[in-house]
């Protein structure tokens, strides 16, 4: 297998500059583990919220501050790290699930675990409906977009290595895992599809976006930045269609139990895609020696 090499800059004097690179190449690997991460966060937040009771008011607050915590990790790091990464994807998955309810529901008994009369301290919900919020979100989105367009950086994610880069792809993922959530609540509760079926219809997008990935005059930028908005909702109905009675059309295996399974998956995806990328990388050394036209044995 080829080595990835660190990211080459400009020639500066002869001599070419290597950036190591912070995020990770989009693969068929990066695509299962986001969608582990996001349906993951799907049953974590409503663990934490729902089930045992905290509500959306303080997990969400909770919630964005591990997601804080764990950016500050990413950024701080000097490298692509699948652990520091993924982490902050499933933070962001987290607190988009709990963002999207509360500005969502109502908290409400239609939204309450099985016996649940309440739902944790403070305001329990805007009630905002989901047309509402996705169009708040969406324009949020719109806009962060707009400022990545006028800063003139790079929309391609691999080749993203500064801190103001960074600070807006993560804010691009923060707030499209919060609108991809309120796609997939309102597939899953308000479209009369039901968990399953919303399921079925964001993978046939899914599809139709791969497909569309072999037409030239199509960017694969966009085309990633859209796959990526409807992954979240393809872990929402997914995590829905684990946890929920199977009165209401889910296999009722509950948040605890499919957080702990989803869990391990992701767990031992990020040690595999850490492997991987220890395999693949070219020391910045031996990388400056091959630019040089040195070779080494």
């Amino acid at each position: 297998m080829e080595k990835s090499e660190a990211l080459t800059g400009p020639d500066v004097g002869g001599t070419r500059k290597y950036v190591m690179k912070k995020l990770p190449a989009v693969t068929l690997a990066f695509w299962i583990m986001k969608i582990a991460a996001t349906t993951l966060g799907e049953t974590a937040g409503d663990l934490l919220a729902q089930t045992l009771g905290l509500g959306y008011f303080l997990t969400t607050i909770a919630l964005f501050l591990i997601f804080v915590v764990t950016l500050m990790i990413q950024l701080s790091s000097k490298r692509y790290n699948p652990f520091f990464y993924w982490t902050v994807i499933l933070s962001t998955s987290m607190a988009g699930t709990t963002m999207s309810d509360f500005m969502n529901r109502d908290a409400s008994a239609r939204y309450l675990s099985i016996g649940a009369t309440s739902l944790g301290w403070g305001p329990q919900g805007l009630g905002l409906g989901y047309p509402v919020g996705a169009a708040i979100l969406t324009s949020i989105l719109v806009a962060i977009f707009v400022v990545w367009k006028y800063t003139g950086m790079t929309f391609v994610i691999r080749d993203i290595t500064t801190l103001r880069g960074e600070a807006l792809f993560w804010s691009a993922i923060l707030v499209s895992n919060t609108l991809g959530t309120s796609m997939g609540d309102f597939l899953s509760d308000s479209s009369g599809l039901g968990y399953l079926g919303g399921a079925l219809l964001v993978s046939a997008l899914l599809g139709a976006l791969l497909a569309l990935v072999q037409v030239p005059v199509v960017p694969n930028v966009l085309l990633f930045w859209i796959a990526f908005v409807l992954t979240r909702p393809l872990g929402a109905t997914a995590g829905d269609f684990l946890t929920k009675p199977i009165a209401k059309g889910g296999l009722d295996l509950g948040t605890m139990g499919s957080s702990a399974v989803l869990l391990a998956v992701l767990i031992g995806l990020m040690g595999y895609a850490h492997i991987q990328e220890r395999r693949n990388t070219v020391p910045p050394g031996e990388a400056v020696a091959g630019a040089s036209g040195t070779t080494r044995s």
